[in-house]
């Protein structure tokens, strides 16, 4: 017996018609319409994959500082090596990524099937990948010498992909951002928390501005005290009069619940959620949002982490992200000469010859309104259901709940010329599928839909 839930979910599918979005109230744009909000969002919704890079001086000391290994990720090592502003400032005169190559990350980005990039303009530690016009602790200072944020955004637009930042609210460096870390040996009169927000305007500003228009400003840093609901209710909107079709994620205001990354209930900034390192697990109906993961263990390059997801684990997470109506934002973390590490390059290869056959599976698609299986996931576009099949069935049968009429044709998209064999038991659809995998990692069988 087919639940009435699920009819009525299969219904848009076989309707050849997108479910309807729920729109989340934002206090910060209270005059948006949840037609102009879908508008907005219509890319993120379709893009699915995207590209997460976490790059700036910390990827010289690669997790060590004065001899000595320090633990946690790689990017905060400024922080849990205590390191004064005046001992690690003096790496920028060592920064000279001389093998970085926009069009190659970004060829790379795209070849595996990802649809946007986000890049890390600033970081907690206060160095700027761009040219600051209002700052000197910038690229441009450093032996290289060159605009990464502006070199890659012209990168990622030559080869089609949305471009993004990232940007830290915190900063360990500027004199006038508050609360000091406890070591660090500035004083602390006469800084001005307000004087360090009109520095940060002036350089999204200029971001949003010089190197847009910006798919994405993804923020990070808003747990500090001296961060308040209504300074992020403020930059929001500061944001959007800027560029009102950018998104902006939920970091920007007080709302995160954590890792969770997901906006508790109330009126809050921010377009769309973030877990962080964790998929939800079962999905936010009617809420956008975003997994950012990486791909071992650590944001930023440390030379020591070799915890390598494998390709299939990454796959399968992909899949289950969009399975449950998400983005998947995977980190690759540069090198200090410039260089993605080989074994994201070789993942990002592998990922993107599973999407050359499968892609359709993923892009524009989302949950299917069937109860997840124990063999693997469902994903869903107009027209069209996909199984994806993690685990191959004993008895080489698929059961899926699917009301009556609309199933036209089921195909393995590895294998689309050959039709595969269907029957119905009682409110099941039955698919019979080949002797074995066409894919050691995730078969994707397709169930075209009569649209009506």
């Amino acid at each position: 017996m087919v639940r009435p839930w699920l009819c009525l979910s299969l219904a848009f599918v076989l309707a050849g018609v997108a479910a309807p979005s729920i729109a989340v109230p934002r206090a910060a744009d209270a005059q948006e319409t949840a037609a102009e909000r879908d508008r907005r969002m219509s890319w993120f919704r379709e893009a699915r994959f995207g590209l997460f890079i976490h790059w700036g001086l910390y990827a010289l000391p690669a997790g060590e500082w004065n001899g000595r290994t320090i633990p946690g990720i790689g990017e905060w090592i400024m922080y849990n090596a205590r390191i004064p502003v005046d001992q690690y400032e003096p790496l920028a005169r060592q920064f000279n990524p001389v093998r970085f190559n926009a069009r190659a990350w970004a060829r790379m980005a795209r070849a595996a099937g990802m649809r946007y990039v986000v890049i890390t303009s600033k970081h907690h530690d206060g160095f700027s990948l761009f040219d600051a016009r209002n700052s000197t602790y910038d690229v441009m200072a450093t032996p290289f010498g060159r605009d990464v944020i502006r070199e890659l955004a012209a990168a990622c637009r030559a080869e089609g992909l949305r471009f993004g930042v990232y940007y830290s609210i915190m900063d360990w460096h500027h004199p006038d951002y508050l609360p000091r870390r406890p070591w660090d040996t500035r004083p602390a009169e006469g800084a001005n928390f307000d004087r360090y927000v009109e520095y940060m305007k002036d350089h999204l500003r200029q971001l949003v501005q010089d190197y847009g228009p910006l798919a994405v400003l993804w923020f990070d840093g808003e747990w500090e005290p001296t961060w308040t609901h209504e300074r992020g209710q403020d930059l929001y909107r500061f944001v959007r009069g800027l560029q009102p079709n950018i998104l902006v994620n939920n970091r920007v205001d007080k709302g995160r619940q954590g890792m969770q990354g997901m906006t508790r209930p109330g009126a809050y900034a921010g377009d769309f959620g973030t877990p962080e390192q964790e998929v939800p697990a079962t999905g936010l109906p009617g809420v956008d949002w975003e997994s950012c993961m990486t791909m071992n263990d650590t944001w930023g390059f440390r030379k020591d982490d070799h915890n390598w997801k494998s390709t299939p684990t990454l796959i399968r997470m992909l899949v289950d992200v969009v399975s449950k109506g998400g983005n998947l934002l995977l980190n690759v973390g540069p090198t200090a000469e410039g260089l993605i590490p080989e074994p994201s390059v070789e993942r990002l290869a592998a990922i993107g010859r599973w999407m050359a056959t499968n892609r359709e599976s993923i892009h524009g698609c989302g949950p299917s309104g069937l109860p997840q299986p124990a063999w693997g996931r469902t994903t869903a576009r107009p027209g069209r259901l996909y199984l994806h099949v993690f685990d191959w069935p004993a008895d080489r049968r698929v059961t899926v709940p699917y009301p009556e009429g609309g199933v036209t044709r089921v195909v393995a998209l590895a294998a689309r010329r050959t039709p595969i064999r269907w029957t119905r038991e009682g409110g099941n659809l039955v698919v019979e599928l080949p002797a074995a995998p066409l894919d050691p990692v995730n078969t994707v069988i397709a169930i075209h839909t009569r649209r009506r």
